[in-house]
Parts: C-alpha cells; sequence; structure tokens
C-alpha cells in the first residue's frame, strides 16, 4: 500500500514538475498583464497544461497498471496451460477485430471479478484480468469479457477517452481565468480601482477550477458510458451475443468486493459499482447494457 501511495504521488509529481517546467520555459505563467489578458497564451497555456497531465498518463498507464495492480503479465514461454488457454483467447478473439500487435495479457490476484485494458495505443496495450474472474466464470463468460475488452483496444477508447479529458481540462481552466479575470475587473471598476485586485482574481479563479472541472466530469463520464455500450456491442461481435450477455449477467449478481486499489483504473474496468448519482458515473448499470444488447446488433 505504501509503495502504491509513494508512486502515486511520485507521478504527480513528475507531471507537475514537467508540465511547469515546459509552461515557465515558454513564458507562458504571463498571459495576464496591466493590458488585460493574452487570449493567446492563456490558451496555450490551458491547452498544455490541461491535456499534458493526461497525455503523459496515457503513456504511463500500462506501467502504472502493472505496479498499482501487481499485475504478472504472462510469458508465453513459460505459461501454464491455463495462462496458455487465455492468451489463446485473447490472441483469437484479438485477430478478429483486426489488431495486427497482440495485447499483452496480465493476472492480478483479487477476488474481485473484473478485468481491464489500458495501453497508449492499439498497438501497445494490456489485457489484465482478475485471479477471481477466471475462477469463477465458465469459458463463455471468459469469452465474453476479453471481447469487451479487446473491442476497447480495437476502438482505440483509451485514445479517445485520453483526447476527450484534455479538452474538457483545458475548457475548464480556460473558462475559469476567463470569467474570474472579467469579475474581478469589473468589480475593480466599480470601486474606481485600476486593475484587477490580484487576491479576488485568484480566489476567483480556485472557485471556478473547481466548478468547471465538476462540469466536465459529467461530460467525460458521459463519453465513458458511450464507450461501454460500444465496447459490449464490439464484445457480442467478437465472442457472441450470448456469450457477452452471460458475461454481464455474472458481474450483475458478484457487484460486491470490489478491490479498492488504484480508483483511478476504476473506469477502465468492464464493471464499476455504481455513484449514487448516475451522471457522473463512468459506466451504464448492468441491467441497461444487457437490455442494450438484447436490441438487434
Amino acid at each position: 500500500m505504501i509503495k502504491r501511495i509513494l508512486l502515486f504521488m511520485l507521478t504527480n509529481i513528475m507531471v507537475i514538475a514537467t508540465l511547469s517546467i515546459v509552461t515557465t520555459a515558454l513564458g507562458l505563467h504571463h498571459y495576464l498583464s496591466s493590458k488585460g489578458i493574452d487570449y493567446q497564451t492563456l490558451a496555450i497555456f490551458c491547452a498544455i497544461w490541461g491535456s499534458g497531465g493526461a497525455f503523459i498518463s496515457l503513456f504511463l498507464s500500462k506501467w502504472l497498471a502493472k505496479i498499482a495492480m501487481s499485475v504478472r503479465v504472462i510469458d508465453p514461454h513459460y505459461a501454464s496451460d491455463a495462462q496458455k488457454a487465455l492468451l489463446d483467447r485473447v490472441y483469437r478473439l484479438a485477430r478478429k477485430a483486426g489488431l495486427m500487435n497482440m495485447p499483452e495479457v496480465g493476472i492480478y490476484q483479487s477476488s474481485e471479478l473484473n478485468a481491464f485494458a489500458t495501453g497508449p495505443s492499439r498497438q501497445n496495450a494490456l489485457i489484465a484480468v482478475s485471479s477471481g474472474l477466471l475462477t469463477t466464470m465458465n469459458g463463455a463468460e471468459v469469452e465474453g469479457v476479453l471481447g469487451h475488452e479487446i473491442s476497447h483496444i480495437a476502438n482505440g477508447d483509451m485514445v479517445t477517452m485520453t483526447l476527450i479529458q484534455g479538452i474538457v481540462n483545458a475548457f475548464s481552466l480556460f473558462l475559469s481565468r476567463l470569467i474570474a479575470y472579467v469579475i474581478s475587473m469589473r468589480m475593480s471598476r466599480s470601486e474606481n480601482n485600476h486593475g484587477a485586485p490580484a487576491a479576488l482574481y485568484f480566489v476567483l479563479v480556485m472557485v471556478f477550477d473547481v466548478l468547471f472541472t465538476l462540469l466536465g466530469s459529467l461530460v467525460v463520464a458521459a463519453f465513458s458510458r458511450h464507450r461501454e455500450y460500444r465496447a459490449d456491442k464490439g464484445g457480442a461481435r467478437l465472442a457472441g451475443k450470448e456469450n457477452m450477455i452471460a458475461a454481464l449477467r455474472r458481474l450483475q449478481k458478484m457487484l460486491d468486493g470490489f478491490d479498492p486499489r488504484a480508483p483511478s483504473l476504476a473506469a477502465l474496468k468492464i464493471s464499476h459499482k455504481q455513484s449514487g448519482f448516475t451522471l457522473f458515473s463512468t459506466h451504464p448499470p448492468l441491467a441497461l447494457r444487457i437490455s442494450r444488447l438484447n436490441l438487434p446488433l
């Protein structure tokens, strides 16, 4: 646990330090002056800070996932019979999905019934499956889960979600600073004081950062739910509709016991505990996912 916390902190420090060095070297911190806002500089500043962290996390995603979840990647040369059967299933479905490079396949020790796909691209991906899923689900259900995860890779969902998150972050940062500047300027002029009061401006920036980040998370969550529906349909095409539905029904019966490690990976897993607010949930309810699959593909 301590190792994972330290890794998380170190990664975030590295990301913040990298972005700070880049924006400082480019002189992007000086978007605000006595003459007003330099919109071009502000836009570049927000784009770097908004998308930079998302893309750095994407490039490190496989490495971080392996460490955070203690994933043991299967070596085809030293695999057991059960591991070889898992590899054969993944490779067969991956070729059916049109993937040229086979994803790495790993197993993490956990009682939860779950699996996830991650990686910076279709050519460099990882599929990790929990030991609980492999020991609890039958072959048809495992096939449905693998088809779902391979569909995420084939659809390029990791990159798509990173782009969406980056764009939402950039707009949130830009709008919060723009609105904070306008409000602080108007309040300053109403008091016959020249220039925007710095303290008020920075307080407003923090308030609007939180507000727009919260609103932006609704957009990101909506796209995430959409990609889950699409991956379910892709899994049905690859593994068969009956197998995909059977997998989701088994997950529906086993909703308890989610692994608390690496909460940032929860959105990548095939099943995720629903939050109290559906609009903020990254996954649609399993019952709704099943009903969607019962419709014509």
